[in-house]
């Protein structure tokens, strides 16, 4: 009588368990992150604001309203957009590309590739966004509405290198582009060029004008902004490589020049390295802000935002305490001079599956195909089992995994699911992605179904993966699957047939970066055989909370 009445007590006290976590996620307002938010609700923030792989920032203010956008290579949809009221808190509202061009050739994954460095603008009541494709030159997109619809890509100008395109519509009417090259498709790098466009600004009709040539004192220079300001013209243009660089600022009475340069941001004394690339933003107060990304290996790029004034014409960011023209990063800083305290947003990251659209924190490796995945009025999302090719040999390059960028320096994520695996081979499962990958998942064998461990060192040099099966499963529907991701990005796998008692993975991985990406966590399905019927899991969510 007393184990069952112990029995009973046990099971209840589980249920409430359950209950109370399922209460807590659904009681979340706004989808504030448990792992990162800047906003210390004091009047302060701190550094950085999103800390997220929201490489080679551009923002923009119109009116009340800031907009921000990032690099994205080849995660589909790209080009995403930011929203803030004050600079601090932002919140991701959409994306300006539905599908990389041409569609075809990123159907495939294409580390290193797609989009690099953007630049927006809000020209004649509309927005344009110009985007680079290092291998196929400079398009435009346009769009009257910041959540779209945006135009189909217009190819300004063909050809391989053309990099980190920024325009200025000038006080005569003239359209002008800045830009950088990119050594590995052009042949040569450390130089910015602008050109003249048409006024539609959708065609090059100048040649090229070299106005800087950065090989002397600041090799890599790169990721140009161009600005006018007092009859001044601005380049804001980071050098020095992506994780050691600094911010040089270049200026001229004259759209080609001669050009003065003078450093303005560097890490000095702080623990914030490479500050540099990035946006300059003023407020409806007449402050004056930069934008700018830290490079953070394995965590991607993440954004910080640095006070600037100016001081005889020439932009001082960040602290500058010896009074020299050249600041450093702060870490914490008063918020922004706004017209009102706007609530605490923060990029999403948890996902419920309770409507029938996908997050927007979520992208693939390519460009998805119909029925890789499908959300539901159920209030889950079912992934279907992609075939993977024999020449596949680890993940790296699966198109259809579905992830979403690092969060934080330390979190959790844990999915909870059930299975319809099919085939011999077929296999769901929770993965980190980066130049080295590691998995955990469930894979079908001839006996049952077994939970899996699968990891590869140097994945990008085409190195197979190593698998384990760990255990063999019973009948449970009600699956779980964990990575805790520690300080450094040590993570630990772990999986749990009940959502209580988790089974930690012996062996510890360490994520790394990928190409000019962070790591990115998420999940994948797969089959080793092709069916008219393939085999699925049913995701009922996916949450980030503290480790």
């Amino acid at each position: 009588m007393r184990k069952k009445y112990h029995f009973i007590l046990l099971s209840f006290f589980r249920l409430a368990f359950i209950f109370l976590c399922n209460l807590n996620f659904a009681q979340q307002k706004n989808n504030i992150s448990q792992v990162w938010v800047s906003d210390n609700n004091n009047g302060t923030y701190h550094n950085p604001i999103i800390h997220a792989d929201y490489s080679d920032p551009d923002a923009i203010r119109v009116g009340e309203d800031f907009y921000m956008i990032s690099s994205s290579f080849t995660q589909v949809p790209g080009l995403p957009i930011l929203h803030s009221k004050d600079l601090v808190n932002w919140k991701l509202i959409g994306h300006a590309l539905r599908k990389l061009i041409p569609e075809n050739h990123f159907s495939t994954v294409q580390h290193g590739g797609g989009v690099w460095a953007p630049s927006i603008r809000f020209h004649n009541n509309e927005f344009y966004i110009y985007y680079p494709d290092p291998d196929f030159g400079i398009y435009l997109i346009k769009a009257k509405n910041i959540i779209g619809p945006w135009s189909d890509p217009i190819l300004v100008q063909e050809g391989k290198g053309l990099i980190d395109f920024c325009p200025l519509w000038d006080d005569d009417g003239k359209v002008y582009l800045v830009h950088a090259y990119a050594g590995s498709r052009a042949g040569f790098k450390s130089i910015i060029v602008i050109k003249e466009l048409n006024k539609e600004g959708t065609k090059i009709i100048s040649d090229a004008v070299m106005i800087y040539d950065g090989h002397k004192s600041d090799a890599t220079i790169e990721g140009p902004k161009f600005y006018k300001r007092n009859n001044w013209y601005y380049v804001f243009a980071p050098a020095g490589g992506v994780a050691t660089g600094w911010q040089l600022i270049l200026r001229s009475k004259n759209v080609y020049g001669p050009y003065e340069r003078k450093i303005v941001l560097d890490q000095g004394a702080t623990s914030v390295n490479g500050p540099h690339q990035g946006a300059w933003v003023q407020t409806q107060k007449g402050e004056d802000w930069f934008l700018h990304f830290q490079d953070k290996d394995a965590y991607g790029r993440v954004v910080h935002l640095q006070p600037m004034k100016w001081i005889n014409d020439w932009p001082v960011i960040g602290s500058d305490m010896d009074k020299d023209g050249k600041g450093e990063p702060v870490l914490v800083y008063k918020k922004p001079a706004v017209d009102k305290i706007y609530p605490t947003e923060t990029v999403a990251e948890s996902d419920e599956f309770n409507t029938t659209k996908l997050g927007l924190q979520w992208q693939w490796q390519a460009n998805p195909k119909e029925g890789w995945a499908f959300a539901t009025g159920d209030g889950f999302l079912r992934m279907f089992t992609v075939h993977q090719t024999d020449s596949l040999k680890n993940s790296f390059y699966l198109p259809n995994i579905f992830a979403q960028k690092f969060p934080a320096p330390t979190f959790t994520v844990t999915t909870k699911f059930s299975l319809q695996l099919k085939q011999v081979g077929d296999k769901f499962g929770l993965i980190v992605v980066g130049l080295d990958v590691a998995s955990i998942s469930v894979i079908k064998r001839e006996d049952a179904n077994y939970i899996s461990y699968a990891s590869s060192e140097n994945a990008d040099k085409g190195n197979a993966e190593i698998t384990a099966d760990i255990e063999k499963m019973n009948d449970s529907q009600n699956i779980h699957l964990r990575v805790k991701v520690l300080d450094n990005a040590l993570c630990q796998f772990s999986y749990s047939f009940d959502g209580l008692v988790f089974k930690t993975i012996e062996k510890k991985f360490v994520a790394k970066q990928g190409k000019w990406v962070g790591a990115r966590v998420g999940l994948f399905a797969t089959s080793n055989k092709k069916t008219n019927d393939n085999g699925y899991a049913d995701i009922d969510w996916f949450r980030i909370e503290k480790p």
